[in-house]
């Protein structure tokens, strides 16, 4: 039996740099607990939602919160409509 030695390459990458990556292209989409709405929108105006749901953000690459809904599906296809390719993160 053939043992296989893996390398794991590790990347720091500055803010800076992030905020350029995929030249204003690439999203994610993050799950987000309905308690850290206001943290993360906080200059929306938004109506009250109940504690304990679990709501999709889509991010620009940098970090910038696009847009907030109820399902993946519906932030990807918006990310879609606006033609930003949607990559996963962890």
């Amino acid at each position: 039996m053939t043992e296989m030695n893996h390398t794991e390459t590790k990347f720091d990458i500055t803010p800076e740099a992030l905020a350029h990556l995929g030249d204003g292209r690439i999203a994610y989409v993050k799950t987000i607990r309905s308690e850290d709405v206001r943290a993360m929108f906080p200059q929306a105006q938004m109506p009250q939602i109940p504690p304990g749901q679990k709501l999709f953000a889509l991010h620009a690459a940098d970090g910038t919160p696009i847009m907030l809904t109820d399902s993946r599906e519906a932030a990807v296809a918006n990310a879609w409509s606006q033609e930003l390719e949607t990559v996963s993160v962890h």
